[in-house]
């Protein structure tokens, strides 16, 4: 049976639904006021934990390669790492006020151990999964660990940059909001009613 896709476009595909259609859809579901979640802290680290197991499992040589015969396990594999990011990314945004630093721990923990993943697969002396093969995407040139090292190297770039670029920008918000907060203080007087000018 025909292979779905190399490593590479896999990988790509993944970064796309993880890193952008996640964040931006748990962005959307922040704005909207109905929606029942309001502190992610109590699902941030078990949303941390089965996105990161499903990412590693899903990565393991023997499911790459039951993966790369199959079209239902291969849409199987991108909806959970799908759900698992829309889970993790709606976690994070919901978390309010001091509980921020939650969500930066976890955005830094979640890049380190994505890149973890992507520099095996670019300084692997040897092909991982020798069940793959390069297909015309990149030409007829392009060797499976050529194809392997590609892979790692689009999550070295893309998913720290993601993580870390949403940690600052939460940490900015953050400290943005206690300096308004205490100046909002200062502007009060000793019994809490605003001085005058």
């Amino acid at each position: 049976m025909q292979a779905v896709g190399h490593l590479s476009s896999q990988m790509l595909v993944h970064i796309l639904l993880m890193n952008a259609v996640a964040p931006f859809v748990a962005l959307a579901l922040n704005r909207i006021p109905s929606i029942g979640w309001q502190d992610g802290r109590h699902f941030l680290f078990p949303a941390m934990a089965v996105q990161l197991a499903l990412l590693w499992a899903w990565h393991a040589p023997p499911a790459i390669s039951a993966v790369s015969q199959s079209g239902a396990l291969h849409g199987l594999m991108q909806g959970s790492l799908l759900l698992a990011a829309l889970w993790f990314w709606s976690a994070v945004f919901f978390i309010k006020d001091d509980s921020r630093w939650r969500a930066i721990l976890a955005l830094l923990l979640t890049s380190k151990l994505f890149c973890l993943l992507g520099v095996l697969l670019v300084f692997a002396p040897r092909l991982l999964y020798p069940g793959l093969r390069a297909t015309s995407m990149h030409g007829p040139h392009v060797s499976g660990l050529g194809d392997q090292q590609l892979a790692g190297l689009l999550m070295i770039i893309a998913c720290p940059a993601t993580y870390v670029l949403a940690g600052i920008v939460i940490a900015a918000r953050w400290f943005g909001d206690m300096d308004a907060a205490a100046t909002a203080t200062e502007r009060a007087g000793p019994g809490g009613t605003p001085r005058a000018s």
